[in-house]
């Protein structure tokens, strides 16, 4: 009988400890959970924890890091299904919301918990807006090369994009009867495009989301 991969164990207990910082995070908030909240949950020792992470902050960062790097892979997937570039820049919209909305908890995680962990986290946090921005940006870029849009200061319009986008989710977040998020997304839709220049008659045509636009499947 083979015995265990010890690199393949440590992984496991450090994904698990993921989770359970995930799930404990959601639901104490960050200034309320403890190290031993985590530890619990992971069904594993205080110490082991701080075998993965030397502190809290660590774990937080790290979640805000994969979570990041796995709603960008969903983008990206949405975007490479369209060829025309406005259609690209609403696949990305759509895809956001559309994960948002099926994932209240990751959404909380990213927009407000950012908020309740204090100053530490203000230059991650701007690092994962800049990064979003930058996405936004270059799916601007590729439609003022085509002549979608005209030519336009294409960072200061990102920025304006994700902060709409940003506005749109948080107020979702914190309503006390939230409806459907991507319920949102026609107006919202409308409203950066038209901030783009996109001619009136294109901005008219909304399309119906790609098949690949949606992604059901659990993100922590």
């Amino acid at each position: 009988m083979s015995r265990p991969d010890p690199a393949e164990q440590s992984r496991s207990r450090r994904e698990r400890i993921l989770d359970a910082a995930f799930s404990t995070f959601a639901s104490r908030g960050y200034r309320e959970t403890a190290v031993d909240d985590i530890a619990g949950a992971a069904e594993t020792s205080k110490g082991g924890i701080y075998f993965h992470f030397p502190t809290k902050e660590a774990i937080f960062r790290e979640l805000m890091s994969t979570t990041a790097d796995k709603l960008v892979a969903k983008v990206e997937r949405a975007v490479a299904l369209e060829t025309e570039p406005v259609a690209r820049a609403e696949a990305a919209i759509h895809t956001v919301l559309a994960v948002f909305s099926g994932h209240r908890t990751m959404a909380r995680l990213l927009f407000l918990d950012t908020v309740g962990a204090g100053r530490v986290f203000q230059t991650e946090a701007n690092a994962l807006h800049e990064r979003f921005a930058r996405l936004i940006q270059g799916y601007l870029d590729e439609a003022v090369a085509a002549g979608a849009c005209p030519p336009m200061d294409t960072r200061i319009t990102s920025i304006a994009w994700f902060g709409a986008i940003n506005e749109v989710v948080a107020q979702w977040l914190l309503a006390e009867q939230p409806g459907r998020l991507e319920d949102a997304y026609p107006a919202l839709r409308a409203a950066l495009l038209r901030s783009a220049g996109v001619p009136v008659e294109r901005i008219g045509e909304v399309p119906l989301p790609h098949e690949g636009w949606d992604f059901p499947e659990p993100m922590r």
